[in-house]
C-alpha cells in the first residue's frame, strides 16, 4: 500500500491525495507537518531531508515535492483519458502544474495567511489586498483559456487541474471580494462535483 505522511489541511498534500483518489489508489496517510510535528524526526528526515509534506512511499521508491509526486502517480497508474501519455498532451498539464506553483501560489499565499492561517493581529490587510489584486490579474488569463476548453488539462480532467483546483477550494471558501469569473467558476463548479474533490478537498481549511 502506498504511504503519505501529511496533514490533510495542507494544499500540497491535498493534491496528492485528491490524484490518487481519482486513480483509486488505496493510500496510509500518515499525519504531519503542522501541529502533528514529526517532519523533524530523523527517520523522517532520512525519508525527506527537507523536513516537509507530502512525501510518499510506494515500495523501494519515496518521493518528495507535491507536483512531482502527482505526476509519478499519473505515470504509474493512470490511464487516459486521466492521465494523458500523449508527450504534448502531457505538456500542456505540466504547464499549468508549473505555473500554478511559479507564478499564482505567491500572490495566492499572501491571500491565504493573510485570511486564514495567521492570528487576527498577526494579518496584514495591505498584504492581503495586494495578494488579491494580483490572483484576480492571472486568474482572468486562466478565465481565458477556460472560455475555450472545458479543463486546463484539455479536453479532459487531468494532472493539470490538480494544483490550481486545491488552491481554487479555498480562494472560493475565503472570506474575500472576488471578481466575477465566469468561465473560472463553471470549472471550479465541475471540480466541486467530483467525488474525490469532495472527499480530499472539500475539507477545512484550518
Amino acid at each position: 500500500m502506498l504511504k503519505v505522511w501529511g496533514r490533510t489541511n495542507s494544499t500540497n498534500v491535498k493534491k496528492v491525495l485528491w490524484c490518487a483518489d481519482e486513480l483509486g489508489l488505496d493510500i496510509e496517510r500518515i499525519d504531519a507537518g503542522g501541529e502533528f510535528g514529526v517532519v523533524d524526526d530523523p527517520d523522517y528526515r532520512a525519508l525527506n531531508p527537507n523536513g516537509l509534506v507530502p512525501c510518499l512511499q510506494d515500495g523501494a521508491l519515496v518521493l518528495w515535492e507535491s507536483n512531482a509526486i502527482v505526476r509519478y502517480l499519473m505515470a504509474q497508474y493512470g490511464k487516459e483519458p486521466l492521465a494523458a501519455h500523449d508527450p504534448a498532451s502531457r505538456a500542456e498539464a505540466d504547464k499549468w502544474m508549473d505555473w500554478a506553483t511559479s507564478t499564482f501560489a505567491a500572490p495566492f499565499r499572501d491571500v491565504f495567511w493573510n485570511t486564514v492561517r495567521l492570528s487576527s493581529d498577526q494579518r496584514d490587510s495591505v498584504i492581503r489586498d495586494r495578494g488579491i489584486g494580483e490572483c484576480t490579474r492571472l486568474l482572468s488569463r486562466v478565465d481565458n483559456v477556460l472560455a475555450d476548453q472545458p479543463w486546463l488539462s484539455g479536453e479532459s480532467l487531468g494532472m493539470g487541474d490538480i494544483p490550481l483546483g486545491c488552491m481554487m477550494y479555498a480562494w472560493f471558501e475565503m472570506p474575500i471580494e472576488r471578481p466575477a469569473l465566469v468561465h473560472l467558476e463553471r470549472w471550479y463548479q465541475r471540480l466541486t462535483e467530483r467525488a474525490a474533490f469532495q472527499r480530499q478537498v472539500m475539507t477545512p481549511l484550518t
